[in-house]
């Protein structure tokens, strides 16, 4: 089994506008409501990839109810904590040419919640996956990643982390089975501004050497590049196609690549898959279907078990 965790999900109100005015009346030309949280993207887009996972993390209220019904409505399978007060938070995405967002400040999650989440994560198996993403709420420990991980260590469960700065290195000796820091958050960790694939495969060398077993570095337009525990180097480059969104496309890329190796075991048809993946959500509006995913490999889909 597959399992997501979102500390802070959302509902994401994308609005397009012809032109924001600060201090007048706006009116939408076009406007959705999505589930938003890094962890719930990962789950819906293996979900269109026809793999069940199970969406851990927070709801409160009635904008929580929504949140739920609209992931079972995508396939997803939650398990959510329910908190007493407060709302799950609401994201405003105002796109007029380009893109300005208010992000919600969502609950207080209590230590009887926490633990309540703690529980539900002993219950994990060997060979189950965990995929640890996004930022942490202001109400929760700082070093609840590498709490969790922690806590899990020596059960053989595979995790995949997709985090900033200290919140990833403070994990790595841990041996994640996956990270994905895109090529700015790899210069961050280090202090410094990588310009070449050169630096960047140096970097991700670096992250290996500290405990992480497979580093997946994406670069936005330029591709992404991929070192395997098998010390092999995979890099590719996106397909063409106009880009519609950005928010989703690294979630949509972690999906695809575990898809892709829990399917073929093979990291290299991973990679390419997890490449379609990001990419087909960045050319749409939300998260990708499977048919623009499948549309964007280029090779027959039953090679990659779909």
């Amino acid at each position: 089994m597959i399992y997501t965790v979102t500390f802070n999900p959302s509902l994401d109100y994308v609005i397009q506008t012809e032109k924001l005015t600060p201090g007048e009346i706006n009116r939408t030309a076009d406007e959705h409501i999505y589930p938003g949280g890094k962890g719930n993207n990962v789950s819906v887009i293996l979900s269109n990839l026809g793999l069940k996972s199970r969406a851990l993390g927070f709801v409160a209220g009635f904008t929580g109810d929504a949140l739920e019904h609209m992931l079972n409505s995508c396939g997803c399978h939650t398990d959510f904590i329910r908190l007493e007060k407060g709302f799950t938070r609401i994201n405003v995405k105002i796109n007029d040419g380009q893109e300005t967002e208010i992000n919600g400040q969502g609950p207080s999650i209590t230590e009887e919640a926490l633990q309540e989440l703690y529980g539900r994560l002993d219950g994990l198996e060997a060979g189950d996956f965990l995929v640890l993403a996004g930022s942490i709420p202001d109400t929760m420990p700082p070093d609840i990643y590498e709490k969790i991980m922690a806590r899990l260590d020596g059960r053989e469960i595979h995790i995949a982390v997709d985090a900033t700065k200290e919140l990833l290195l403070n994990v790595l000796k841990y041996q994640p089975f996956l990270i994905k820091p895109n090529n700015h958050e790899l210069g961050e960790m280090f202090g410094t501004v990588l310009d070449s694939e050169e630096e960047i495969i140096r970097h991700a060398r670096m992250l290996q050497e500290k405990g992480a077993r497979n580093v997946l570095v994406s670069m936005a337009g330029d591709g992404a590049i991929l070192l395997t525990e098998e010390q092999t180097i995979c890099k590719g480059r996106p397909p063409k196609g106009e880009v519609k969104n950005s928010v989703g496309a690294g979630d949509s890329m972690v999906a695809g690549f575990l898809t892709g190796w829990l399917n073929t075991g093979d990291y290299e048809k991973a990679f390419k898959l997890g490449i379609a993946a990001g990419s087909a959500t960045a050319f749409t509006n939300w998260l990708a279907e499977k048919e623009e995913i499948v549309a964007l490999l280029g090779e027959e889909p039953p090679e990659y078990g779909l």
